[in-house]
């Protein structure tokens, strides 16, 4: 098993539990209101039943002596297990149906009835359930007349000669007033209880089988380095930096401070630092967190060139509104001179190198000892170098890489992948480029306050 899935696939703790339950929410309720809904549906298209019921009695006769008595007693508790059977049987159901003139065969009639007899007793039970009161009520009573005649025919041996048996209707049968199926509360809890268990199993399994990175120890297990920066995720602000520097209340700007000062204590080599900001895939927030780092570090007086060293998918010059026709890319094909493509922002401090002219072939050009010594050139020019790059799933960002002094990889809480992660940890250290830090772009309000405190340790 590979570092990077034993956070995700280590044995469920309480902690980890109750992390789902938080974070799972919306799968446990959305099959809890399934389950419910499915209830009230069974409970609307099921018709009601109703039972009613009458009880035999069966005896025998005799003379009055205690041995005949007891013998009778015995012969009667026999033939009660006869009767229940004959009770559930087709004739008997045949002629109830006959005499009530009932809309349905003998067959649907005996899935009605049951009969039981209450051990060591001479009792029958007949149980009629059917979806009106009236002729569950008609067919119970009808059916023990009819049966009291019917044993009345078998008992009876000779013509005028006393029976055997006697069955008579020792309780007869009323209108039931409620339905004995389906109970609506008993339906309803169970579909609650199981639409519970059902949803907490489908957030157990959707957190086993997600493969996007939710929690801060994935990253730093798959890393090796800490989460210096957790950013809350805004959205907006698409044309220009999506955080106001310049308001202490501001809850983003705080966020990329305190990423600031993380990045500050880090132990990087002595001197300028060219730092490189990469991501494993794209969507996950790379240029938000050059920008704002850039921002951030010009905020504290530092003079800072921001590198958009992104020459497929340019965003740095959109977001402080500058021209884009040179930069970073012209000055890699010698076409501008480094100085002439460099601009000021409105920003103090904040100097910005765009893209520029896309090359054809921007792979080769990153490779060259010419990028090498831009940034080189540019780091004896400037407190900072952040350079936004493309995307891990290129080239091009391992390639630049290579030429930092520290590299933070930024993810983001439920939509950056493992497999992608770890492709990309594994291309940085084929390059050799020194991974400092990571940076998780999470859901507003959701941050884990622990940033600051894993990297103080040095995790």
């Amino acid at each position: 098993m590979s570092p990077l899935s034993r956070p995700e696939r280590s044995p469920l703790t309480v902690h980890d539990f109750t992390r789902i339950l938080r974070t799972r929410w919306k799968i446990i309720c959305g099959v809890f209101v399934v389950a419910i809904l499915g209830a009230v549906a069974y409970l609307l298209l099921t018709a009601p039943q109703y039972q009613a019921s009458t009880r035999l009695f069966v005896s025998t006769t005799s003379d009055g002596t205690n041995t005949q008595t007891n013998d009778g007693g015995l012969f009667a508790q026999r033939r009660v297990l006869s009767y229940t059977q004959l009770l559930q049987g087709a004739l008997l159901a045949q002629r109830t149906i006959d005499k009530l003139g009932l809309d349905m065969s003998a067959a649907e009639l005996q899935r009605e009835i049951t009969a039981t007899a209450p051990t060591d007793t001479v009792l029958i039970d007949v149980m009629v359930q059917d979806s009106s009161p009236t002729r569950a009520r008609d067919i119970a009573n009808t059916l023990s007349d009819e049966f009291v005649v019917m044993a009345a025919a078998l008992e009876t041996p000779d013509l005028g000669a006393r029976p055997n048996a006697q069955v008579v209707v020792q309780q007869r049968a009323g209108v039931p007033e409620d339905p004995v199926s389906p109970k609506k509360a008993r339906t309803l809890a169970i579909a609650g209880v199981v639409g519970l268990l059902l949803g907490v199993l489908a957030a157990l399994v959707r957190d086993r089988l997600d493969g996007t990175i939710r929690r801060p120890e994935t990253v730093e297990t798959a890393t090796g380095v800490g989460v210096i920066g957790e950013i809350p995720i805004q959205t907006g602000h698409r044309n220009g930096p999506p955080v106001a520097f310049g308001r202490d209340d501001t809850t983003v700007a705080d966020a990329f401070r305190e990423l600031r000062i993380n990045l500050q204590s880090l132990e990087m080599s002595p001197g300028p630092r060219v730092v490189l900001v990469a991501s494993p895939s794209a969507g996950e927030g790379r240029t938000t967190t050059a920008v704002n780092l850039a921002l951030a570090l010009a905020e504290a007086d530092r003079s800072v060139v921001l590198v958009d060293a992104d020459l497929r998918r340019p965003r740095v010059a959109a977001c402080f509104d500058l021209p884009d026709q040179t930069g970073f890319g012209t000055v890699l094909a010698g076409a501008t001179p480094l100085t002439d493509a460099l601009q000021q922002t409105r920003f103090a401090g904040l100097t910005v190198l765009p893209a520029g002219e896309l090359p054809a072939n921007p792979t080769e050009l990153l490779g060259t000892q010419a990028a090498r010594t831009i940034f080189e050139e540019l780091s004896g020019r400037f407190d900072y170098v952040v350079v936004d790059t493309p995307p891990m799933t290129v080239k091009d960002a391992a390639l630049t890489a290579s030429s930092a002094e520290g590299v933070l990889l930024v993810v983001r809480y439920g939509t950056s992948h493992r497999r992608a992660l770890a492709i990309g940890v594994a291309a940085l250290k084929r390059a050799g480029a020194p991974l400092v830090g990571a940076v998780a772009m999470v859901p507003a309000g959701k941050a884990t306050a622990g940033a600051s405190r894993r990297a103080a340790h040095g995790k």
